[in-house]
């Protein structure tokens, strides 16, 4: 566009980068050069001297329509689709369950959906015996979050003996894919540190309690949810009044003040000693199970912050029980002649070893206390089996 063309009014691109200047004044400078005082968008005055070099970038802009119907049909066919299944939730309340291989029970589907994503944020504990199918029911929480957005970052802190387990199950009944973190994960690392460069992770409970290091970078990369499985590892005791603290236990301690929600899983939550017990559920919730537990004193309830069904509770759909009814009874049975008499000699021999057992001092004394009892126990229980068919 020549220079001499260019008038009040007119609208030209070229002037602004990304933006079409509407032309207020145009003043001679010199031969082939023009001052032009012009108006962006959003209203704001501007001005610019041009030459003939500028020529070739100033155009009259021409309106055009803002869509057209002249895209790839089968691609906008999948960004709707797409679309749509983001917001299936808004729906679908269980839509986790309906886009999941899995087949869930009624105890997981209250926990979940019930029990667990009411709860912003989550800090809970849930305990149900084992059986219950824990590992589905936190698969389930986690593909929940992630699609309504209320999560992004994921960690899972479980035994080392589980991290493949874990792995292998959320991918294959929840489409989920984690990382199990490894040197060989945090060498190949473009940040050098792998908890930030991953979404998606699964870590060792041992392996992290014991580096400091890396517990420093774990912690710098803040997560939405952290799972912790087998959390009875997780322990602390009060020796008198002094309280012990095991590195499990301050590494979850740690990690729980830099995530939104968090998550503790085992079916062993009580150990017998309610100041024990509260010191674990303080990994909750630190200011209300602060102290040592005194009786008469403090009430542990932990109604709101946890769940315990045993197996008599678990029950199908129909209502029949989920696990068949447990049943203890005694059997009686009679000895042969030849098994009386192995029986005899075994008994002498413990006898007689366990007296040489108590000469002993420390650690050995009850080792081999217990394996001559354990002896005497697996020959009584080779006894039954040989009489009783349905033993064996």
């Amino acid at each position: 566009m020549r220079l001499e063309d260019i008038t009040p009014s007119s609208s030209l691109t070229g002037l602004e980068p990304t933006a079409v200047a509407t032309v207020v004044a145009v003043v001679p400078i010199a031969d082939g050069a023009v001052q032009v005082i012009y108006k962006t968008p959003d209203g704001t005055l501007k001005d610019r001297l041009l030459g003939r070099a500028d020529e070739d970038n100033i155009a009259v802009a021409t309106q055009e329509r803002p869509w057209s119907f002249d895209g790839d049909g089968e691609a906008f066919k999948l960004t709707v689709e797409a679309k749509r299944i983001d917001l299936a939730f808004l729906f679908d309340p269980m839509m986790a369950v309906h886009t999941s291989n899995v087949d869930p029970l009624p105890h997981q589907i209250t926990a979940v959906y019930e029990s667990m994503l009411p709860r912003q944020p989550l800090r809970y504990l849930l305990a149900d015996d084992p059986g219950a199918g824990k590992t589905i029911m936190a698969g389930l929480y986690i593909r929940e979050l992630l699609m309504r957005a209320d999560a992004r970052r994921v960690l899972i802190v479980a035994p080392g003996s589980l991290v493949e387990q874990w792995r292998d199950e959320l991918f294959e009944k929840f489409g989920l894919e984690f990382r199990i973190f490894s040197k060989e994960l945090e060498l190949s690392s473009p940040s050098g540190n792998p908890f930030e460069d991953h979404d998606h992770l699964i870590v060792r409970l041992d392996q992290m309690s014991r580096n400091e290091e890396s517990q420093e970078k774990l912690c710098l990369a803040c997560w939405d949810l952290v799972v912790f499985d087998e959390a009875h590892k997780l322990s602390a005791h009060f020796f008198g009044k002094e309280m012990k603290r095991t590195k499990r236990f301050n590494f979850a301690e740690k990690l729980g003040q830099h995530t939104r929600h968090l998550l503790l899983m085992t079916a062993t939550p009580h150990n017998g000693k309610e100041e024990d017990f509260q010191l674990f559920l303080s990994l909750l919730d630190s200011d209300r199970f602060y102290g040592k537990f005194r009786d008469g004193v403090h009430k542990v309830d932990a109604s709101d912050l946890m769940r315990r069904m045993v197996k008599e509770e678990l029950v199908k759909f129909d209502g029949t029980p989920l696990f068949p009814e447990r049943r203890a009874y005694t059997v009686n049975y009679t000895l042969s002649d030849i098994e009386a008499a192995l029986y005899e000699s075994v008994t002498q021999y413990v006898q007689t070893e366990m007296g040489k057992a108590d000469q002993l001092d420390g650690r050995r004394k009850g080792s081999v206390g217990f394996a001559l009892t354990a002896l005497q126990r697996r020959l009584a229980c080779e006894s039954a089996c040989n009489n009783d068919p349905l033993l064996a």
